[in-house]
């Protein structure tokens, strides 16, 4: 296993394609697929479906990517360090958030830039993984910052800042479901679905309203990110519902939302450790990473917001 092996794989379910994933990363298609059979082999877990001379990322697949990209976080950030030790500068103030992987991909290099440029003497490091593990990473101290679900699944935390949203179908542009106002789960009989994995909270939801219709969905892909499904869709292999707000953080991709019923409501939270005083600039960062997200979905993607930051104001781009 080595870090170009970790690199292809993160480019690859992000992507959902080796094409994708190669001009990513400035190879070519046949190195990104020779080193993906590699880290599976080296692995020794079956990492991959072959179909139609497609790759198709197995359960096993999305339950790892969250710590390899941590992996590769953690290693850029250990490079960065030593760099600066071998140089003779200061070690800068680190200040660790978690996002989810659409996040991390769609919003966080622009937060990044600007709150660098502010703060000189800060450090970011960015780690990509679900809800869950974002709760978990505060507790143990391994993240300042992490975007959750709302409320939390575990006691312990605090929410600095809040959006609410809800659960869209997305589709590709000029699908016929794009006609309706809103796309209730009886419009989804007989199309093509591309889902969230098992193991997320939004899919059991979604589960639920099929359950009611007495109708089997029909799943054609599962995926670990709305990014991913997005892509996906936008690819033409079916329609996704997904959390709103990052649906419309991938609207570039050529995709269009409309609101899926039965309703379905997703309450975010930018989320610290309780009793324990954070850095000052954690709510500044908190309150920049949902600001561009409002700014970017747009005023449709969300619906309300609370701030819990004593007498900081929320910025415009947050104001319910």
């Amino acid at each position: 296993m080595n870090f170009k092996q970790l690199e292809a794989f993160i480019a690859f379910m992000n992507t959902g394609s080796t094409i994708e994933a190669a001009q990513r990363l400035g190879t070519s298609q046949p190195a990104v697929s020779r080193l993906l059979s590699q880290f599976e082999d080296d692995l020794g877990v079956p990492l991959f479906l072959r179909r139609k001379g497609r790759l198709h990322p197995t359960h096993q697949a999305e339950i790892l990517l969250p710590d390899v990209q941590n992996m590769v976080l953690g290693a850029a950030s250990l490079h960065r360090h030593v760099n600066q030790l071998r140089l003779g500068g200061r070690r800068r103030t680190l200040l660790r958030v978690q996002v989810p992987s659409t996040v991390a991909q769609a919003v966080m290099p622009g937060v990044a830039e600007a709150f660098l440029d502010d703060h000189p003497g800060v450090a970011l490091e960015v780690l990509a993984g679900s809800y869950e593990n974002g709760e978990v990473a505060l507790l143990s101290r391994e993240v300042d910052l992490a975007l959750v679900r709302s409320p939390a699944i575990n006691t312990g935390l605090t929410m600095l800042l809040e959006l609410a949203t809800e659960a869209v179908c997305v589709m590709p542009a000029g699908h016929p479901l794009q006609a309706l106002k809103t796309v209730a789960s009886a419009d989804l009989i007989d199309i093509d679905l591309v889902l969230l994995g098992r193991q997320r909270s939004l899919r059991q939801q979604i589960d639920h309203a099929f359950r009611q219709e007495r109708m089997m969905p029909q799943i054609r892909a599962e995926v670990h990110s709305v990014e991913m499904a997005c892509r996906f869709v936008a690819q033409g292999l079916g329609v996704s519902i997904v959390n709103g707000l990052f649906a419309h953080l991938c609207q570039d991709m050529g995709v269009v939302c409309r609101p899926f019923r039965p309703r379905i409501d997703y309450c975010l939270g930018m989320a610290t450790l309780a009793g324990q005083a954070p850095d000052p600039l954690v709510p500044e960062l908190a309150t920049r990473i949902l600001d561009a997200m409002a700014q970017r979905a747009g005023p449709n993607a969300y619906t309300s917001v609370g701030s819990n930051i004593g007498n900081t104001a929320v910025p415009p781009g947050l104001q319910p």
